[in-house]
């Protein structure tokens, strides 16, 4: 396969994101995006999805951490689909169910070229430290809007938010690398269309 890089940048007058994604990584992270329990997700998606990352982000964080969280997820969905380039021999979907303790999440992705959120998991509690337990939904959302992909998070059950929100970022990561391996047994793009390109 080519080189499966990629590397955005973002500037807006709510955010400044630079984010280097490397699909054929072994797990590596250098994050901080000043949101410390985004950071500590990211870092569990990377671990487990097996490619490397570096976040470097600045946010309006006086105002709250919405908009870094939203712009980080649609940075890495930018880099998703860049560093997938036409995916051709790869996986194409990918799926895992994850148990953390007493929690147990599945997620599934089609990278498709459409884009769709299925996001089903409630948290018990509007707050995970100073994070606001909403932003993982919106982490999500802006990540298969950019990824161009059908994503879909389930929750089967839960009773703590630390607990939840970490099971779908490591089932994402998992999830995401098995997408994105190659496939032997397939030449060129896995749709009978010819492109996934939507």
């Amino acid at each position: 396969m080519p080189n499966r890089t990629a590397r955005i940048d973002r500037q807006t007058s709510e955010t400044q994101i630079t984010l280097q994604l490397d699909l054929d990584g072994t797990g590596q992270s250098d994050v901080e995006t000043g949101v410390g329990f985004l950071d500590h997700m990211l870092t569990l998606f990377t671990k487990h999805s097996a490619a490397d990352l570096t976040v470097k982000a600045a946010g309006d964080l006086h105002i709250d951490q919405h908009h870094t969280a939203e712009d980080v997820g649609i940075c890495l969905g930018q880099a998703v689909r860049q560093a997938a380039g036409d995916k051709a021999g790869i996986r194409r979907y990918g799926h895992f169910t994850l148990p953390m303790d007493e929690t147990l999440a599945t997620v599934a992705i089609d990278l498709s070229g459409r884009q769709y959120l299925h996001f089903q998991a409630d948290f018990p509690s509007a707050k995970i430290g100073e994070f606001d337990s909403e932003l993982v939904e919106e982490f999500w959302r802006a990540f298969s809007g950019n990824a161009l992909c059908n994503l879909h998070i389930l929750l089967h059950h839960g009773r703590n938010s630390h607990h939840i929100a970490e099971a779908i970022f490591k089932a994402s990561g998992r999830a995401l690398r098995m997408a994105v391996e190659s496939d032997p047994r397939m030449t060129g793009v896995p749709s009978t269309k010819g492109s996934l390109d939507g």
